[in-house]
């Protein structure tokens, strides 16, 4: 009996890789492509797949808020694609099927198959819907990664989140600095700010992010705004419309 098997992922390019690398399974069926979290929660509701191979960061809904709107009845089984390596890695080796971290080959993802075949001839539908299930209630409170995942010209970096000393927007991408590195990825400040720690980093600007523990001194500016100086000596303008909200969390971590 054939895997009927649904791709969901945000990304052309990645759901077509996933596809192909499945089109060389004798014994998988893709019955479906989806490009966002709404979409994803319809066509599992509709289609009733038994594998599904599920991004963790997309539109209108997570991988994670996709799951917590199936039925436990119809959870299928679910392998986790993200380009992310964070808190969510460990609670996945424990509950979840598998996880895919991209990019990854075909060796990989046959590994994730031959999982998915063991749970199909082992467990119900019931028993993997409670593991999934569970899966999500651990990661309800959300804790943001201690380190990045980071694709920058061309290679893949691991980079530890305090090691950042600061972030700015660069048009479409972002410019991430480190102490003696600097990388430009493609991603949103929106984005980059939710995948950060909100204990640690800042907004300071609507195109620049700081790391709390490189801030040196706040200096006057003009126009009510104000500079900030890094451990590092560079200069950041902090817009007053993130000022109060800076000096409270500031002051509220003394």
């Amino acid at each position: 009996m054939s895997i009927r098997t649904l791709v969901v992922d945000d990304e052309p390019m990645a759901r077509e890789r996933i596809v192909s690398l499945l089109a060389q399974e004798p014994d998988v069926d893709v019955i479906g492509q989806c490009s966002d979290g709404g979409e994803a929660v319809a066509a599992i509701q509709n289609l009733s797949p038994d594998l599904v191979f599920l991004d963790v960061q997309m539109p209108a809904a997570d991988g994670f808020g996709v799951l917590r709107q199936i039925k436990r009845e119809q959870m299928p089984m679910v392998v986790f694609v993200t380009a992310y390596d964070d808190y969510a890695l460990q609670a996945f080796e424990v509950h979840a099927l598998d996880y895919l971290l991209k990019p990854f080959g075909r060796d990989r993802l046959q590994q994730s198959l031959a999982h998915a075949r063991q749970q199909r001839e082992g467990h119900r539908a019931g028993e993997l819907g409670r593991g999934l299930m569970a899966l999500v209630d651990d990661l309800a409170p959300e804790r943001k990664p201690d380190r990045l995942v980071v694709k920058s010209g061309g290679r893949v970096f691991f980079v530890r989140t305090d090691e950042i000393e600061w972030i700015e927007a660069a048009g479409n991408y972002v410019r991430l600095h480190l102490a003696t590195q600097t990388h430009v990825f493609r991603e949103t400040m929106n984005d980059m700010e939710k995948r950060l720690d909100p204990e640690r980093f800042f907004r300071i600007h609507r195109s620049r992010i700081v790391n709390g523990d490189r801030i040196k001194e706040l200096q006057p500016w003009t126009s009510g705004e104000y500079l900030l100086v890094l451990q590092n000596g560079a200069h950041l303008r902090l817009s007053r419309n993130y000022r109060e909200k800076l000096q409270q969390r500031l002051f509220r971590r003394r």
